[in-house]
């Protein structure tokens, strides 16, 4: 084990994001390595929707709170994590992503279950960080709820 193993996770205040870093702050400890947590914010909302913020300051703010909530969420969840670094970087979100994770040993990711519109459409940032990044990366599925079970169609006879 080494101190300096680092492994950085993107959240996004999803559960897939959520998710991610639990097993990033997991994988960490029992590796003897550090994390750090990296929320990227645009304030065009081209990447994240509607803007939610009047302007850029109160974007990067409403970014950083989503970031400290994720992070103080995980400690009441476990009981005590190993401090995580938190980073607010503005930016397209696979590519501030990929830049954080340059001298990372892991870059660990949640996946999000978009639709396939909205993937043909504007990719998927994971799949993005994946073609992209100079370390490994793993991508934390998030769980699809199964469909109802349909009824089986009564057949006249």
């Amino acid at each position: 084990m080494t101190d300096n193993y680092l492994i950085v996770v993107g959240v996004d205040g999803s559960d897939g994001g959520r998710r991610a870093l639990d097993w990033a702050t997991r994988e960490a400890a029992s590796r003897g390595g550090t994390v750090q947590a990296v929320i990227a914010w645009r304030w065009d909302g081209a990447e994240s929707g509607p803007v939610t913020a009047a302007n850029p300051a109160d974007e990067r703010q409403h970014a950083r709170a989503v970031l400290d909530r994720e992070i103080q969420a995980l400690a009441a969840r476990r009981g005590s994590v190993s401090p995580v670094a938190a980073e607010v970087v503005e930016g397209r979100a696979a590519d501030v992503l990929t830049h954080a994770a340059r001298g990372a040993d892991l870059l660990v990711l949640g996946s999000h279950g978009h639709s396939r519109f909205r993937h043909t459409v504007l990719g998927s940032v994971s799949e993005e960080c994946v073609r992209k990044a100079g370390c490994p990366v793993v991508v934390i599925p998030v769980p699809v709820p199964a469909p109802p079970v349909l009824a089986e169609l009564a057949v006249p006879s």
